[in-house]
């Protein structure tokens, strides 16, 4: 129970810091319920003999606002930067910090989803902690849809609004991980 609090406490400090980087007041992520739900996941990834044979998880993009992940020291976690995988190697102590579907689309594109991937290692096994900041288990019919204050006529919307209801709906129905994202789903 301690953790999920501080974990909380920490997305809704990553929403105010996020806020402002936007030119907003520094609750409007919070005030749109961004950091309303927490779903938190445990993964368990055994040592594999032959990794090049296997995937650990697929290449993917999270549907969410936020994701905090805290991994433990087997590493495999890899980025898609710039056309290349890069690796992110674990640091004791520290978290890494997704940006999700939503924040993207409600962005408007000035934060951008990353893509990411586990590699299958011999080392192991790896586990992690995986928090995603969402609602996707509270019924609401909340629309999401690019900011106001970040549009204006150089900059209209890139995407429809949509619940977050809508949106688990339809990754579902294409496959959880299929690596691709859902955002081209709500593009205008």
């Amino acid at each position: 129970m301690e953790y999920k609090e501080e974990i909380m406490r920490l997305g809704h400090k990553l929403l105010e810091l996020m806020s402002e980087a936007l030119g907003l007041n520094p609750n409007h992520l919070k005030d749109m319920d961004c950091g309303e739900g927490l779903l938190v996941l445990r993964h368990y990834y055994p040592a594999c003999p032959q990794p090049e044979l296997t995937m650990g998880t697929a290449k993917h993009s999270d549907s969410n606002f936020l994701s905090i992940l805290l991994q433990d020291q087997i590493g495999g976690l890899q980025v898609l930067h710039q056309d290349q995988w890069v690796d992110v190697p674990p640091m004791p102590g520290a978290l890494v910090i997704n940006i999700g579907d939503l924040m993207q689309l409600i962005t408007n594109d000035r934060f951008k989803s990353v893509e990411y991937r586990v590699l299958a290692n011999r080392r192991g096994p790896r586990v992690s902690v995986a928090c995603f900041s969402s609602t996707p288990h509270l019924p609401s019919s909340k629309i999401y849809e690019p900011i106001k204050e970040l549009l204006s006529r150089e900059n209209p919307p890139k995407y429809r609004g949509t619940t977050v209801r809508e949106t688990v709906i339809y990754i579902r129905s294409k496959g959880q991980i299929d690596g691709t994202s859902a955002l081209p789903y709500f593009k205008l």
